[in-house]
């Protein structure tokens, strides 16, 4: 992965998270996708930023995580942060190997219906090859923001080590 990337990566990480940076440890990259530990929550997750649409209108940097919360014994949590805002009442779809599932959103966030949608989104993000979230903004128009997810099992597999037995 290009060095850019990486930092942007790494910022990202900073800014998906409420608690002081110092608070959180790499615990490495894979490609695009990388895994940080924060005690204070203490949480894991997984993180990669969205491929760069080039001519499209991005109010925010997209990115995606799937967190684990072992004290709140939340596991495989899907968390996307779109490029846009979300219309009132638009439908928001993630897409991978041949499955959608409609996310719940609110402004330019969107999350799994429920554990069960967590369970399936991060069972196909281990042998899938591409992840596209696709949403109608609040100008009308739609938008789509893509992973590549070569890396995300290393990355989540490093996150679960990382909040284990905790």
């Amino acid at each position: 992965m290009k060095r850019p990337v990486l930092a942007l990566a790494a910022v990202l990480a900073v800014a998906a998270a409420p608690c002081p940076a110092a608070a959180r440890d790499s615990l490495g990259i894979w490609n695009d996708w990388g895994a940080f530990r924060d005690p204070g929550v203490p949480r894991c997750y997984a993180i990669a930023m969205a491929r760069p649409a080039p001519g499209r209108p991005r109010e925010f940097q997209p990115y995606l995580t799937i967190g684990t919360w072992p004290t709140r014994d939340v596991r495989g949590q899907v968390h996307v942060r779109l490029a846009r805002r979300v219309a009132p009442g638009a439908r928001v779809t993630l897409s991978l190997g041949g499955q959608s599932f409609d996310l719940v959103a609110g402004g330019a966030s969107a999350w799994a219906a429920d554990r069960r949608a967590d369970a399936a989104i991060v069972a196909l993000v281990r042998s899938a090859g591409d992840l596209t979230v696709a949403a109608r903004g609040t100008d009308g128009r739609t938008f789509r923001d893509s992973w590549r997810l070569a890396g995300i099992a290393s990355a989540l597999d490093a996150a679960a080590l990382g909040c284990a037995g905790r």
